[in-house]
């Protein structure tokens, strides 16, 4: 089984084999080589980092990437993503209560793999910080709008591929629930 590794952890090993290496030849030409060979490799690691977290953004609607005239392309903040990147301060986040209930149930459900078990456990506590119920481990229900908090900490704890929104126009525990928010 491979794992696959960070860029930190990338990096790392690189630092430790060009150390190795460096401390392994006596030539110093060759010396500069594997010193010319850590920096090239550095830069792609670096590379692919920031074109993934582009891509991740891209896919959340969070920007827009529009080709150049000159062959480059050009990224901007969508409305959703100037809103999001001053609207939340992730401490301080809170769902708006609005004071006519749409009769609509909000659920998330995730399924976050054990090696990212301490994003699971930070995604449990804030969406109970948010005011969600528990219906079971890994299910939340709110009964107000709130993807836009939710998308920033699927966004913030990078677990997009493990969570899902529902809204629901019923729940077979909705008296229950009613009690719970006070609606």
């Amino acid at each position: 089984m491979s794992k696959r590794l960070g860029v930190f952890q990338r990096k790392l090993l690189l630092l430790f084999l060009g150390s190795l290496s460096i401390g392994l030849s006596y030539n110093p030409r060759r010396q500069f080589w594997i010193l010319q060979q850590m920096r090239r490799e550095w830069n792609r690691i670096n590379r692919e980092a920031l074109r993934r977290a582009v891509k991740s953004l891209y896919t959340s609607k969070l920007i827009d990437m529009k080709d150049g005239d000159n062959g480059s392309v050009k990224i901007t903040l969508t409305e959703n993503g100037k809103r999001r990147a001053l609207e939340y301060k992730i401490d301080e986040m809170v769902v708006k209560t609005p004071r006519v209930w749409d009769r609509k149930w909000r659920v998330v459900v995730f399924d976050i793999p054990e090696k990212h078990k301490r994003k699971r456990e930070a995604m449990r506590q804030h969406l109970e910080r948010l005011g969600f119920y528990k219906l079971q481990k890994s299910v939340f229900v709110l009964p107000y709008e709130c993807c836009d908090e939710i998308e920033f900490l699927i966004e913030f704890y990078d677990i997009r591929s493990y969570v899902r929104q529902i809204v629901a126009e019923k729940i077979d525990s909705e008296l229950h629930l009613k009690e719970i928010f006070k609606i």
